[in-house]
């Protein structure tokens, strides 16, 4: 996987690399890789591939959520997505057993609800200081230039705590989405998450912010 620095990405990771919104701050990350193997990825890809198969070899139910594995551009797809989160966090050790459980297909529309929903402050303080549309409609065109959505197959990533590298002190959520085009053969991952910054300020965080959130997130149809 090999890192691509595309221009319409840099505005959006310079205004969300530390929003500071009072009692919170937003972090947001967008970064898009191509799915040619470099360095120790072919390796890393046949050892994730092995894994999958000997995970399947021992799956006694075939119709287990592990079955769409055994489609050999599934389990490509899923070891493009693991490669692109070990070249974002290389201190990080990820299982392809355990990963293929935490991600989701989803749609535009699925992203664009939580979207909404976590990250209407953050809206409105772009709309503040820019005039060019919003910050999702921003997102959408940069998105749009670099990976074409109509053609993309949307997942996110979901992890529990034992298995989550973005998970920082005082996390209040977190959300982890990848747009992966087989035609470009190019991986877009966005993350964006919440701090508070009352744990940053030595107060005591009883997560209120995190269950009430959470409320939020069981309404949604996933």
């Amino acid at each position: 996987m090999k890192y691509l620095e595309y221009t319409p990405f840099e505005r959006i990771n310079a205004f969300l690399d530390h929003l500071n919104l009072g009692e919170r701050t937003i972090k947001g990350c967008i970064e898009a890789y191509s799915c040619k193997h470099t360095g120790s990825d072919k390796r890393l890809s046949l050892s994730l591939e092995n894994e999958i198969l000997d995970y399947l070899g021992n799956s006694p139910d075939a119709d287990s959520p592990a079955e769409y594995l055994s489609s050999r551009s599934s389990r490509k797809m899923l070891i493009y997505l693991i490669l692109t989160l070990y070249h974002m966090y290389p201190d990080y050790d990820f299982s392809a057993v355990k990963a293929h459980q935490f991600f989701t297909e989803e749609t535009w529309d699925g992203f664009k609800q939580i979207f909404d929903s976590y990250m209407s402050d953050a809206s409105k303080e772009w709309k503040e200081t820019n005039e060019d549309g919003s910050l999702l409609e921003t997102l959408y065109k940069a998105l749009d230039e670099v990976i074409n959505l109509a053609e993309c197959e949307v997942y996110s990533y979901d992890p529990n705590s034992d298995a989550d590298p973005f998970i920082e002190k005082g996390a209040l959520w977190s959300y982890n989405f990848f747009f992966y085009n087989r035609k470009l053969k190019r991986v877009v991952c966005f993350h964006f998450s919440s701090l508070s910054n009352l744990v940053s300020d030595g107060f005591a965080f009883d997560g209120s912010y995190y269950e009430e959130d959470g409320e939020i997130f069981d309404d949604m149809d996933m």
